[in-house]
């Protein structure tokens, strides 16, 4: 099997953690397990085939884990893998980042920010 080479490490980070849903979908695991509808219900925007394809990417690089109880109705939860916490600072970081962006571009930041248990 041929590997691929990057040119510089941050692509190989991007590749796993990158777009616009699997860091947010991080952040809130970063708060303990959910279920897909916990998710759906945090990230409104995000359709159920967006989410459903970002997780099946996250735990295939394995970064999160896919917990199934075998109960009626079946039961299925997501949580971060050992891996997964390992990206707790750098998702730290982009969150402060972003902070302070907003307040820069925007000036107060709770007027940018939708509610939500992430932004308290």
């Amino acid at each position: 099997m041929k590997h691929k080479k990057y040119n510089i490490s941050v692509e190989a980070t991007l590749e796993v953690i990158g777009g616009k849903w699997k860091c947010v979908i991080l952040c809130h695991l970063m708060r303990g397990k959910k279920r897909t509808s916990e998710l759906r219900r945090l990230m409104p925007d995000i359709t159920q085939k967006m989410l459903t394809q970002q997780l099946r990417e996250l735990e295939s690089d394995g970064v999160i884990n896919r917990i199934v109880y075998n109960q009626v109705p079946p039961k299925v939860e997501y949580e971060l893998s050992e891996y997964g916490e390992s990206l707790e600072g750098i998702l730290n970081s982009l969150c402060t980042w972003g902070d302070g962006h907003i307040t820069k571009v925007y000036g107060n930041k709770s007027d940018m920010l939708q509610e939500s248990i992430l932004n308290e």
